[in-house]
């Protein structure tokens, strides 16, 4: 899913800058749990809602926190760019996944910029979007957020190279 970059905030603080691409990320997951949630029935709807809500709590908490540090926090996109059509709850469950990952890129990003104690609520963040992954997905990835390499030699997500 599309996540347009957040409008300069005036600030040349590197923290408050990958709060905000976290920011942004939060209001794409939320727009997408939308749409994803409309198309899941049963469990599958239930764990979207609980997704959904996660991600606005945090986007909320992220809003503050750059708030507190005298930045304007981005507002959310009047709508996002669904990347693949989402007529099944196949294809719905393919875009929480696409979601999760999104955000995890954001949130490693956000881990590796942050001072103490943001950086550990961060990483609590990521480690929350990598299991909400690994329940949409049914299998975990290595490094949540990152591509996969495609290297001759490099090991898999089984171990195997």
């Amino acid at each position: 899913m599309s996540t347009p970059r957040p409008a300069p905030s005036g600030s040349a603080n590197p923290e408050v800058r990958a709060l905000s691409e976290a920011l942004q990320a939060e209001h794409a997951a939320v727009y997408g749990y939308g749409v994803a949630g409309g198309r899941l029935t049963g469990a599958a709807r239930t764990q979207a809602r609980t997704a959904l809500d996660t991600h606005r709590a945090r986007r909320d908490t992220i809003a503050r926190l750059i708030t507190d540090r005298g930045a304007a926090a981005p507002a959310a996109a009047p709508a996002y760019t669904i990347p693949f059509p989402v007529g099944t709850p196949a294809d719905a469950t393919r875009l929480a996944v696409h979601l999760e990952d999104g955000v995890a890129v954001r949130l490693g990003e956000l881990v590796a910029l942050a001072g103490a104690p943001l950086r550990n609520e961060a990483a609590g963040w990521l480690r929350e979007t990598a299991v909400w992954a690994v329940r949409w997905r049914g299998a975990s990835t290595p490094f949540p957020g990152l591509p996969a390499s495609t290297e001759p030699g490099t090991p898999t997500a089984g171990g195997r190279t």
